[in-house]
């Protein structure tokens, strides 16, 4: 379904869904329409059944036009089509799926790259598309984009280096040393990122799993205005997410001296709590 509605055309799109015109570097979703305008006067139209049709009008980015397809564009078409698209990096182990998340920055794509030495393979990077089809389970869908590091990431995780992302962008494709897993696999965890003097791994547990779910990234953005929840949809749908999806804080000091150390740490537990069953 996400192949069929992300085909891509070229030619005229509407530069509003309502009263005034896009600025640049926004969007607009109504029914099952999205738009977004990137730099100068780039747009990206989506209508859902019949994909994505691009503008590329004047001071239109060229570099930058996979970022955003598979950005903003990509959430937003999972978004209306039902699925939950989730800021997180993920790899795979025994058929499921630990996903890390955090804001910019916090190193999720260059923690996935060097799982790699551990044999764990890349699901996705920065994207996690979930299907809550099923009430019982959540799936995770596998990752459409490329792995993207920052010079200083491939030096730490030794990966190697491939073309420049964007003109702009200062980060490079790198391909996973693990490879790439592409099937769908039911979510193990979703472990938080957060800076802390010793590695460690906590369980989330309580109400404590209720306030982190409440994530304020761009691709929440785009599935609430799709599914255009009142407060007690809301509700209930952060409650399902706090009950069903099993949650970890990973603390560890940002040196890069210390990386190594922090990258073991996640290694062990997401290999022993496979080989202990819990």
């Amino acid at each position: 379904m996400l192949e069929r509605e992300t085909r891509v055309s070229y030619g005229p799109v509407p530069d509003r869904l309502f009263d005034r015109p896009l600025e640049p570097v926004s969007w607009q979703m109504r029914d099952n329409d999205f738009l977004l305008r990137g730099e100068g006067d780039h747009y990206f139209f989506y209508r859902r059944g019949q994909g994505i049709t691009v503008h590329r009008g004047a001071n239109a980015d060229l570099s930058e036009e996979l970022l955003w397809l598979n950005g903003s564009v990509y959430a937003a078409i999972a978004s209306l089509n039902g699925l939950l698209p989730i800021h997180a990096s993920a790899v795979a182990f025994k058929g499921s799926v630990y996903a890390f998340t955090g804001p910019a920055g916090a190193g999720k794509s260059t923690l996935i790259a060097a799982l790699g030495r551990y044999a764990l393979p890349m699901f996705c990077d920065d994207t996690l598309i979930l299907d809550l089809s099923s009430p019982d389970r959540i799936m995770c869908l596998p990752g459409h984009k490329r792995l993207k590091l920052r010079p200083d990431a491939i030096e730490l995780t030794g990966a190697v280096p491939q073309e420049k992302v964007s003109r702009t962008y200062d980060k490079y494709y790198a391909e996973p040393s693990a490879g790439t897993v592409l099937t769908a696999m039911p979510m193990a965890e979703l472990i938080f990122l957060e800076e802390g003097s010793d590695p460690a791994i906590r369980r989330i547990s309580g109400s404590e799993r209720f306030v982190r779910i409440q994530d304020d990234h761009q691709t929440n953005y785009l599935f609430e205005a799709a599914n255009r929840f009142d407060r007690a949809g809301q509700f209930a749908h952060r409650s399902r997410l706090a009950r069903q999806i099993e949650m970890m804080c990973f603390q560890r000091p940002c040196q890069a001296e210390r990386f190594d150390e922090g990258v073991a740490i996640a290694a062990k537990h997401i290999i022993n709590r496979n080989v202990v069953g819990r």
